[in-house]
């Protein structure tokens, strides 16, 4: 699952994943762009993490960042995504990629 992730940040592909939802308790399927893996600064703890923007999210912020014990499944889809219309900030990736002036 890792290397399908890689390739869809390196190949600017969506992808659909099934993940584990701690705040709802169940098995969710989301549409997403991934953005990186590696710890996040929103968190406490420094565990790698795989973040993505949540193009299905029904509230709030769209970013999503998951353990990898939670991933159960990521598949890449036949949507590609562009990192400008999504990226807003100045990116410090953990993943070195070729995304242009967001990379």
């Amino acid at each position: 699952m890792h290397d399908i992730f890689l390739k869809a940040i390196h190949e600017r592909r969506k992808i659909l994943i099934t993940f584990f939802s701690n705040e709802d308790g169940h098995t969710l399927k989301r549409i997403c762009a991934p953005f990186d893996y590696g710890p996040s600064n929103r968190y406490k703890d420094k565990s790698p993490r795989y973040h993505m923007y949540d193009y299905t999210s029904d509230s709030g912020s769209h970013v999503l960042s998951i353990l990898p014990s939670q991933l159960k499944e990521v598949n890449l889809t036949e949507e590609y995504f562009n990192p400008l219309d999504l990226v807003s900030w100045t990116p410090k990736w953990h993943i070195q990629r070729d995304w242009g002036i967001v990379s």
